[in-house]
């Protein structure tokens, strides 16, 4: 069992394979959970709404890892509260909710990856938590920024896409780019950001205010 995955075990219990295309919606609030989800390959992005539209990224799930939603669902039987989207291309298996139990029940090695898994995603949770109360805007950007760039140094995301990786409004997240795009930090193109300046930006990162 060595090397041995959840999606592994979802496919040798049965699982149903899926697949949804990048954009594809997973769960929306007040969905029914159909089963567990165990991801083989992609990433689900996993985010709530506000009533005034606003957005924040809550986590996301990688092959191995769980989502505390859809496990919450399952073991308290009630309906999602956010937002699943496949960032990337999802491949997974789907382990209906009878299932899923049996596995938790009597099944040592799955029961030890998904509770080694939700260790992990309370820890991120204390991460989210701690970045917002204690960290201001312009660090939380400059990170964010660091964290989503691509090896040519581009993050290619909108100002509302931002704002909802650091739970932010889209219009202060403009105003620190324009701040950031001043000081030659970054420079600023239709749809894409480039980091000009990686060494000054992971300093503001480390800063707490």
């Amino acid at each position: 069992m060595v090397g041995v995955t959840l999606a592994d075990l979802a496919q040798e219990a049965g699982g149903v394979p899926m697949r949804v295309g990048a954009g594809g919606v997973l769960f929306r609030p007040d969905d029914v959970c159909k089963g567990f989800v165990a991801v083989r390959r992609g990433v689900i992005r996993v985010g709530m709404s506000s009533a005034n539209g606003r957005e924040i990224i809550l986590y996301r799930v990688r092959p191995g890892e769980i989502c505390l939603q859809t496990f919450s669902c399952l073991a308290q039987g009630k309906a999602y509260a956010a937002e699943g989207v496949a960032e990337e291309a999802i491949e997974a298996f789907l382990l209906a909710p009878e299932t899923f139990d049996l596995l938790l029940r009597d099944n040592p090695v799955f029961r030890r990856l998904v509770l080694t898994s939700i260790a992990a995603r309370f820890n991120d949770y204390e991460g989210v938590v701690e970045t917002l109360a204690f960290t201001g805007l312009e660090a939380r950007l400059a990170g964010a920024l660091l964290r989503l760039a691509d090896p040519a140094n581009v993050v290619r995301m909108t100002h509302e896409a931002l704002a909802a990786e650091i739970g932010s409004a889209r219009e202060a997240v403009s105003r620190q780019l324009g701040g950031f795009a001043r000081d030659g930090l970054v420079s600023l193109s239709r749809g894409q950001i480039l980091l000009a300046a990686r060494d000054r930006l992971s300093r503001l990162a480390q800063s707490p205010t």
